[in-house]
């Protein structure tokens, strides 16, 4: 198994201690599942940069990438539906909206085609990432209040929103294979 590929199994294996560092109540939880949500953020972009600059590139990759991506960001943003850290109707979009992909890339290889991440959707991975970083950031430092909501609540609606732009996206490139009239 190659570098990229162990640094994406990593990030795999990080996800349920990064959940339980996150819901386990204990002294500096906070800190601890920021500490490992950024390191498997930070898997992300490496293992993708020294796949590509060393043709590392694999089918294993490719599948595993982007449902280890989802795994950790829906991971993260259902533990904050739940600890009432943001809205669960901004989490069932983005979870809808991965369920789409999914559902595309699935129809698309089927025809032998490769449903590649995009721009919207390589910028919607990002800033989720990053807001998730931000809240926790702020959880930790200033703790549960309305303000700290209303804050959590701004980051993630510009996450759905990006997260609506690159599905739509998706749906329009890839339309002829789904199209119902077909």
């Amino acid at each position: 198994m190659n570098l990229p590929n162990k640094l994406t199994v990593l990030r795999v294996v990080l996800v349920p201690f990064f959940v339980a560092a996150l819901l386990i109540n204990f002294t500096g939880h906070i800190w601890v599942a920021l500490a490992l949500f950024a390191i498997a953020s930070i898997t992300d972009w490496f293992d993708g940069k020294i796949a590509r600059r060393d043709g590392l590139v694999t089918d294993f990759g490719k599948f595993l990438d982007p449902l280890a991506d989802k795994m950790l960001v829906t991971s993260a943003l259902i533990c904050f539906a739940a600890g009432g850290w943001c809205d669960a109707a901004a989490v069932i979009i983005i979870i809808a909206r991965e369920f789409m992909v999914s559902g595309l890339r699935m129809v698309t290889a089927n025809e032998g085609v490769v449903v590649a991440a995009g721009i919207w959707g390589k910028l919607k991975t990002a800033f989720t990432m990053i807001a998730i970083i931000a809240i926790m950031c702020i959880e930790g430092f200033v703790g549960h209040s309305s303000t700290v909501f209303l804050i959590s609540e701004i980051l993630i609606w510009i996450s759905v929103l990006f997260t609506v732009i690159s599905g739509g996206i998706y749906l329009k490139t890839y339309w002829a294979y789904i199209d119902p009239n077909k």
